[in-house]
């Protein structure tokens, strides 16, 4: 199974959210996910838009999860530098 981490789709019309999520790679977009790992809020303004859990995010590309190149983008947003 591969999987990867990519981003779930959240919200209304104009205000999205999205959910940080590991996922096999072969889900749909807004399928079930193995794991929530953060959320990004892109119509918020401030710091608190973005969180991730920077461990379980370790944890899951330890084991081979690969991340999608928007999440490759907010976590280098977050100083979170990868391999």
């Amino acid at each position: 199974m591969s999987t990867k981490i990519r981003l779930k789709r959240m919200g209304s019309k104009r205000r999205p959210y999205y959910r940080i999520v590991v996922m096999d790679s072969r889900t749909p977009r807004d399928g079930r996910a193995i794991e929530e790992v953060g959320f990004y809020h892109p119509v918020e303004a401030d710091e608190g838009s973005l969180q991730i859990k920077e461990d379980r995010i370790r944890e899951w590309l330890d084991k081979g999860a690969k991340p999608s190149d928007t999440v490759r983008q907010l976590l280098n947003r977050k100083q979170f530098y990868l391999k």
